[in-house]
């Protein structure tokens, strides 16, 4: 019995220690506000960028063959290759490497660190995207395509009023799965001096040299938010499934 006393009241100086005492607490609140800031408006980028690669890539694997050599064929050619290398340098460079180039040295300029941050994991974000989208648009029926002509559109509108809308629909799962990965993606943000979620339970660490209770609160945090978020993909998996029918 001594020895539960004496191990509840060593948890209840450490708890006051770590969160109640200066107010340590606001370390995680403002960490987890900037988490979720970051990943609302980089999925938001991600999905952008994703889009217009998807399109292009798409769009050339579709028209490569039909289409006559000239100017157009050339252009398309041309971008399709820009998001090629665009592909290959973000999906093989890792993230914190990237974060930190675009902290330090190609987005210095901007000088508000949640920003850079924002547009660093949605250009990483986009790049993951685009081919989710891709296989999207990929898996369309080419019928899809003729009934859009017939309709008189062209290919732009046909991709944008028919295509477009449909690929979303097969790829949404798979998007919110997107957004579910970059939440615990962005607990890198602290490698740049960005309090994130993850930077502020290291803050109160180092305070007061306590690891185990802060560190343990932001990985129970990442939980609440994962199990939430997949609970969400899930019911919105089913309702995708129901209006199928």
């Amino acid at each position: 019995m001594g020895a539960m006393t004496e191990w509840w009241l060593d948890f209840q100086d450490t708890f006051y220690r770590c969160f109640i005492e200066d107010d340590r607490w606001k370390y995680l609140v403002r960490g987890l506000g900037n988490t979720l800031l970051i990943t609302f408006f980089a999925l938001i980028l991600g999905v952008v960028i994703g889009v217009v690669v998807a399109m292009v890539r798409a769009s050339y694997d579709k028209n490569k063959d039909e289409t006559r050599p000239g100017f157009g064929r050339w252009l398309l050619g041309f971008f399709n290759g820009l998001c090629k290398i665009y592909l290959t340098v973000i999906r093989g460079t890792p993230v914190v490497v990237q974060l930190l180039l675009g902290v330090f040295a190609i987005l210095l300029f901007l000088g508000n660190d949640v920003v850079i941050a924002c547009i660093v994991f949605g250009v990483n974000s986009g790049a993951y995207v685009a081919e989710i989208i891709r296989s999207g648009i990929m898996s369309i029926d080419e019928g899809q395509f003729e009934a859009g002509r017939s309709l008189g559109f062209n290919y732009i509108q046909t991709m944008r009023y028919i295509i477009i809308p449909q690929a979303f629909k097969n790829v949404l799962p798979a998007l919110a799965n997107e957004f579910i990965v970059l939440i615990k993606e962005t607990s890198v943000a602290g490698y740049a001096g960005i309090i994130d979620l993850t930077k502020g339970g290291d803050i109160i660490r180092g305070r007061t040299f306590e690891a185990f209770m802060p560190l343990i609160a932001v990985a129970a945090i990442y939980l609440v938010l994962v199990v939430f978020f997949t609970w969400l993909v899930g019911k919105l998996e089913r309702r995708l499934r129901s209006s199928e029918r």
